[in-house]
């Protein structure tokens, strides 16, 4: 399990946890807003919901370039962003990808929501290329 503090683009909006545990060709993948420093960052996902937005996607099957298949676990009713992120983590990576994004529809909603949520998978994608 590693935990990091993605620090956002825009300084009007909260920083991100991100928490990955590394499991048997996949990860799973929590990524949430936090109020928590940098150095507390591990402490962050146990005051998050980890249903708030969850999906499950597999990579393509070997010779197909398209999306494996995805499911979404929870979802909440304004938003189902995890799961094309999780399908695009899954091709990237070539493993399976639970991943739960905690962010408030308050935030989606806003026209910066969506670059809070480029920074998370700017986020994720940094700490996998880490773990490879």
């Amino acid at each position: 399990v590693s935990s990091k503090y993605v620090a956002s683009s825009d300084p009007s909006l909260p920083a991100l946890a991100l928490q990955i545990t590394s499991l048997v060709d996949s990860y799973m993948i929590w990524v949430g807003v936090t109020n928590q420093p940098p150095e507390s960052v591990q402490n962050a996902a146990r005051s998050g919901l980890l249903g708030r937005d969850w999906a499950c996607a597999m990579p393509a099957s070997p010779g197909n370039t398209g999306f494996g298949p995805a499911t979404s676990l929870f979802r909440s009713p304004n938003s189902d962003v995890t799961f094309s992120m999780a399908q695009r983590l899954a091709r990237r990576f070539g493993r399976q990808i639970f991943l739960s994004v905690d962010v408030p529809a308050t935030l989606t909603s806003t026209p910066k929501g969506s670059s809070l949520l480029f920074d998370a998978e700017k986020g994720i994608v940094t700490a996998l290329k880490g773990l490879e």
